[in-house]
């Protein structure tokens, strides 16, 4: 039997021979039994293990399949079909910027001039950031004249053989696009190193005059009427220090007195000596331009105009001179201003641009003096909180929603801001990359912006002037170059999705793209045929003239107003144009972009539209004024009504 059991069990049981010890031993059968009850138990056993062991296999099993089943990814939901609200695609007319030709005309249309950025090796900072440019209609005759600043070479250094000191080019305009030199002669005909250019009448007789800023300070020259200009700077008080930097520069009339007050940005704290001691290098280029964080910061200067020729500095007064919280040391290091009544309430704030250091606003407190309000606007930094190189800078109505946008160009490898405002005027957020602009612009390093409708089409468009600092950056970044072209940002007026497209060569040809080492931008209509023409200049070399050959048949509008009570310039004045259900504003400021000066009259191109139901101009200091004369395609000058007592 026990043989049996192991055949049976294929198993030893040694307790074969042992009773069942969970019996009774009294009522214990003889081993006979126990023997049999063993083999019994035996086979029990062998089911039992039979059974548990595919009881233990079936749990392994199902163990197994819950662990594959938590590793695997859950499926996906079933599929459901939703109806989306999508951004409309516009018509193929809107979808592409249109085809618009800039032409360079600068030989043809006459222009010599050159701009001398002193450079011989030293590489002193200066010599990298060029100078600006101004349209102005300096004899009255209607059509815009340009003026071009420029710098000169350093003290101690040899000039070129059988060449004067580099001067200012200024160039009348004989009313065809084409440009006669006036610079000699003109009282203009000075040479500094200069920087930027304000234009505007501070004295209300009707001829424009004309401040330059630079290294040493600042010049102020009277216009005196037949082609003549007349330094004033000391009589007038304006120039600064001698040791000043001066950069961005604003007429405006901050007290609404009627009479235009100046602002004057500084860059930063400069010498040769300074620059030198520095001693900036690259690796793979040497001795490189100083970056503004190895130099300190400064204070700008805000001249109160006195009347009568005369400006008194009202800086600190005025609330502007601010300091580094940590070492109360100046922090100023401006290179863009525009003056912009910012809440509409008929006083002028100013947004200024500075480099590597936040960016400012003055709101006018309507007692002489600013608050500085930057950050708590949003204009201040980036949407990370930190602060750009800034340069160029523009502020335009470009949408049709009421919306304010701030756009300022900045370093390369740093996006275009462009700050928009929200049902607070006085709230932005930067929305440079949903609109369009941002990740288009990061590449290049941005000088001159400005905000233009270069087709006519009523919607405000964007452009900007690139160059790098350095001849040699190519060597150590590989995605840059000096020479940089432009960009142009078409608006498309979507209002879902981005405003902006980026406009290439096949849309407006190459001369708008050459590469140049770009600074100053400005615009006009040099012809007289409604659209509007643009100037970019860079360091060390010569402009770019581009005539605007748009044929799209679009209507526009042209107003040149003449203030009263407010500036004659009519400086911070804004019009509004109601025409088949859109609404279009524009404000009257030559001050935008980077050093330099547009042109006083306001263009506004209409599209197809071929009537204005209402336009409405508030003048500065809030006196609004309905008019009902302006004609299509054509100039009209409006003056300002008395105001009613």
């Amino acid at each position: 039997m026990a043989e049996l059991s192991r055949r049976k069990t294929g198993r030893w049981r040694t307790e074969m021979k042992l009773p069942l010890m969970d019996r009774d031993p009294q009522k214990q059968a003889p081993v006979a039994e126990t023997e049999e009850l063993v083999y019994a138990d035996d086979a029990v056993i062998a089911r039992a293990f039979r059974w548990s062991m595919l009881a233990l296999m079936l749990l392994l099993a199902a163990g197994m399949g819950v662990w594959f089943s938590m590793r695997r990814k859950p499926e996906p939901p079933a599929s459901k079909l939703t109806v989306l609200i999508a951004p409309t695609r516009p018509s193929e007319t809107g979808a592409e910027p249109p085809r618009v030709i800039f032409k360079d005309i600068t030989a043809e249309a006459g222009i010599t001039f050159a701009h001398c950025n002193g450079a011989v090796g030293d590489k002193l900072l200066p010599e990298s950031m060029g100078s600006g440019v101004a349209f102005l209609d300096y004899d009255g005759d209607g059509f815009p004249d340009l003026l071009f600043v420029n710098a000169c070479h350093w003290p101690g250094n040899v000039l070129p053989a059988g060449q004067p000191q580099p001067m200012m080019g200024l160039y009348h305009n004989d009313g065809h696009g084409h440009f006669i030199e006036a610079t000699a002669g003109s009282g203009l005909d000075v040479a500094f190193f200069g920087m930027g250019v304000a234009v505007g009448d501070y004295d209300n007789d009707g001829r424009p005059d004309v401040f330059i800023s630079g290294v040493g300070g600042g010049r102020l020259f009277h216009n005196e009427g037949m082609g003549k200009f007349t330094e004033v700077t000391g009589r007038a008080g304006v120039g600064g220090a001698t040791n000043d930097w001066s950069t961005a520069c604003a007429w405006f009339d901050y007290d609404n007195d009627g009479r235009l007050d100046l602002f004057v940005g500084n860059y930063v704290q400069w010498s040769k000596e300074i620059d030198l001691e520095v001693g900036y290098k690259l690796v793979g280029i040497g001795r490189a331009y100083g970056q503004p964080f190895n130099f300190e910061g400064t204070f700008p200067h805000l001249y109160h105009n006195e009347g009568g020729g005369r400006f008194k500095e009202v800086t600190s007064e005025a609330g502007l001179q601010v300091r580094n919280p940590a070492t109360q040391r100046p922090m100023a290091k401006t290179l863009g201003v525009v003056p912009v009544d910012l809440d509409g309430d008929g006083w002028m704030d100013l947004i200024v641009a500075n480099d590597t250091v936040q960016n400012w606003v003055f709101h006018n407190e309507r007692n002489g003096a600013f608050k500085e309000i930057g950050a708590l606007t949003g204009i201040a930094y980036d949407s990370n909180g930190t602060a750009r190189g800034a340069m160029g800078i523009d502020v335009a109505r470009y949408r049709e929603d009421g919306a304010l946008g701030v756009a300022i160009g900045n370093f390369a490898n740093e996006m275009t801001a462009l700050y928009v405002s929200d049902q607070n005027p006085l709230r932005f957020v930067d929305e440079a990359i949903a609109e369009g602009v941002g990740p288009a612009s990061r590449l290049y390093l941005k000088f001159g912006l400005f905000f233009f409708d270069y087709d006519l089409d009523g919607r405000l468009d964007l452009l900007t002037a690139n160059g790098h600092l350095e001849e040699d950056i190519g060597k150590i970044q590989v995605s840059q170059t000096y020479a940089q072209p432009a960009q142009l940002f078409w608006n498309r007026g979507l209002k879902n999705g981005a405003t902006f497209c980026v406009a290439s060569r096949d849309h407006c040809g190459p001369d708008l793209f050459r590469p140049i080492v770009g600074r100053g931008a400005a615009y006009a209509d040099i012809d007289g045929d409604g659209d509007l023409d643009v100037v970019l200049t860079q360091t060390g070399g010569p402009p770019l003239l581009l005539r605007n050959d748009q044929q799209s048949g679009h209507h526009w509008l042209r107003l040149k107003l003449l203030g009263k009570t407010c500036n004659r310039d009519a400086i911070g004045a804004w019009v509004t144009v109601r025409s088949e259900g859109r609404v279009l504003a524009r404000q009257v400021m030559p001050t935008k972009s980077y050093l330099s000066q547009s042109e006083l009259p306001v263009n506004i191109g209409l599209g197809s539209a071929r009537r204005i139901e209402d336009l409405e101009i508030v003048w500065p200091g809030g006196q609004r004024q309905n008019v009902t004369n302006a004609r299509l395609d054509a100039l009209t000058v409006i003056e300002q009504e008395p105001v009613s007592k």
